[in-house]
């Protein structure tokens, strides 16, 4: 069931300058300006109409989960937007997606960076991508070990159609935000070395219930989907 089916434009700019404002916060609290935080609008369940409301309230980065739910969307904002694949991106996926989407954040192995490489030099573009990882080691969720990650960097940086711009983590799913704290804390550390073996500017991490702890560990973009839509 759509999570927007109830929500009216009106709905939408107030939770959003709610939002604004505790980006805002959570920025200053890290010493850094909330300009410096990029807002990805998730549009997971939203109907295109609230696609349509969001932007009209100023958005212009959204988030799909879905490579399948991402056209219909796309077409209703138009022109002027960005958008981001945000989900776990299947192989057989990877041609829409590419086709579809200005950043993929989900890259979760070095076959599927190969596969988007490959895609990517058949649609005559550089695809920039993030390199997710598992930062909560939890089994049901995607992304490179830790450990993982500077093997995996070595050799996705040799693909030539591909850009990475950065990594990308979810924390672990528990109503204690210590732990959720000390996976953005881990997985700054990791994007801080990483920058060592090649150019990065985006750290994705953080969603609606808990990207100030994101923002004060080090986020540059936040997911956010219930925050705005609901």
């Amino acid at each position: 069931m759509p999570v927007s089916k109830s929500v009216s434009s009106t709905d939408i700019r107030e939770a959003l300058e709610r939002v604004r404002s505790r980006i805002e916060a959570a920025a200053v609290r890290s010493g850094r300006a909330a300009a410096e935080i990029i807002l990805v609008a998730v549009t997971k369940g939203a109907r295109p109409e609230a696609v349509r409301a969001a932007q009209e309230a100023g958005l212009t980065v959204f988030g799909e989960n879905r490579v399948q739910e991402a056209q219909e969307k796309i077409a209703a904002a138009g022109p002027g937007c960005e958008w981001h694949l945000v989900g776990h991106l299947q192989s057989n996926k990877t041609p829409a997606a590419v086709t579809l989407f200005q950043l993929i954040h989900s890259v979760d192995s070095v076959r599927l960076a190969q596969k988007i490489d490959q895609e990517a030099l058949a649609q005559g573009r550089v695809m920039p991508v993030l390199l997710e990882i598992n930062i909560s080691g939890e089994e049901q969720k995607y992304g490179f070990a830790p450990e993982e990650i500077y093997s995996a960097i070595d050799a996705v940086k040799e693909l030539p159609n591909l850009k990475v711009l950065g990594l990308m983590g979810i924390a672990p799913n528990t109503a204690d935000p210590e732990p959720r704290r000390q996976a953005f804390r881990k997985l700054k550390g990791l994007f801080t070395v990483c920058k060592g073996m090649i150019p990065m500017k985006a750290l994705s991490m953080g969603m609606s219930d808990d990207f100030e702890i994101a923002i004060e560990e080090g986020a540059t973009m936040v997911r956010l989907g219930r925050a705005i839509f609901t």
